[in-house]
C-alpha cells in the first residue's frame, strides 16, 4: 500500500479494491451522508472507488484511505480532487469519515496535512474545500484549516438544486 502523508495519527495511503467494505460503511451510512441526501448503493461505492483510483493515476492524487496508525484501522477518506466551480476547476480537499470517529480531531490533522502536500509538493496557491451550506461540521474543518468563504453557489444531484459554500485558503508566500 503506498503511503501519501503521515499525521501525528493518521497514515493517508492510496484506496485499493480491498477498501470497498470500509468504503461502504461510510457512503452507505445515511447520517455520514447527509449532506449528500442519500446513502449510496453497492454500485455507487464501487463508481466512487474507481474514480478515485482513475485520479491517483491521473492526477497523482485523490482522496486517500484514512488509517489510524495505532491500530491499522480504515476510518475515513481525505484527501484531493479536482472540482468543477462555475466555469473553471478548482483543487479541493475533502474529507468523510465513519461516524464513530467523529468528533476526534481526525478530520482537521488530515485536511491540514492534505493542504500543506497541496501547497508544498504540489506547488499550488491556493486550495479549497467544497461544502454544502448546512454541514456545520465541515465548514467548521474548513475554517480551523485556515480557509475563509469565497463564494457561494447551486450544485444540481438527486432531482435538487443544492446550495453550497466555496471555501479556500492561499499559501502563505515567504
Amino acid at each position: 500500500m503506498k503511503i501519501i502523508l503521515e499525521t501525528d495519527r493518521l497514515y493517508l495511503r492510496e484506496m485499493d479494491e480491498g477498501d470497498f467494505d470500509d468504503l461502504c460503511s461510510i457512503l452507505q451510512d445515511k447520517e455520514v451522508m447527509y449532506a449528500y441526501e442519500h446513502a449510496f448503493s453497492d454500485e455507487e461505492v464501487k463508481n466512487w472507488l474507481n474514480n478515485q483510483l482513475k485520479y491517483y493515476k491521473e492526477f497523482g492524487f485523490g482522496l486517500w484511505a484514512s488509517v489510524l496508525k495505532e491500530t491499522g484501522e480504515f476510518i475515513g477518506q481525505t484527501g484531493l480532487t479536482v472540482q468543477p466551480y462555475n466555469d473553471s476547476k478548482v483543487l479541493e480537499i475533502g474529507y468523510l469519515f465513519k461516524k464513530k470517529f467523529w468528533h476526534n480531531g481526525y478530520a482537521i490533522e488530515a485536511a491540514k496535512a492534505c493542504r500543506d502536500y497541496a501547497f508544498n509538493v504540489l506547488k499550488k496557491d491556493e486550495v479549497y474545500s467544497i461544502i454544502r451550506d448546512n454541514n456545520v461540521a465541515s465548514i467548521n474543518v474548513a475554517k480551523r484549516n485556515g480557509m475563509v468563504k469565497v463564494g457561494e453557489f447551486i450544485k444540481h444531484y438527486c432531482d435538487m438544486d443544492v446550495p453550497h459554500y466555496l471555501f479556500c485558503v492561499k499559501t502563505i508566500l515567504s
